[in-house]
């Protein structure tokens, strides 16, 4: 039973000193980042357990989309999304 509590407290410990990065491409779930208006994605990649998105500015008549950069890991487990919303 100790051994148990013992897990329970490292899980608990590894969700609360990580950031939501980092959760989400550890453990897979879903994260969004709403982009700042009249900014289009162009691309993202991770470097560690960093995200990094290319942007450039909204041309005046492109109409913001929703895009999804998705992990597909080898056994269909803990993947992680990230959504990313443009907005004018």
């Amino acid at each position: 039973m100790k051994l148990f509590y013992v897990l329970l407290l490292i899980t608990v410990l590894s969700f609360t000193n990580c950031t939501e990065q980092a959760r989400t491409k550890a453990f897979g779930g879903t994260m969004t980042i709403e982009l700042e208006k009249g900014e289009r994605l162009i691309e993202a990649t991770w470097k560690d357990t960093q995200l990094w998105y290319l942007t450039e500015p909204m041309k005046e008549d492109y109409v913001p989309n929703t895009k999804t950069f998705r992990e597909q890991s080898s056994f269909g487990m803990m993947e992680g999304k990230v959504v990313f919303k443009e907005s004018r």
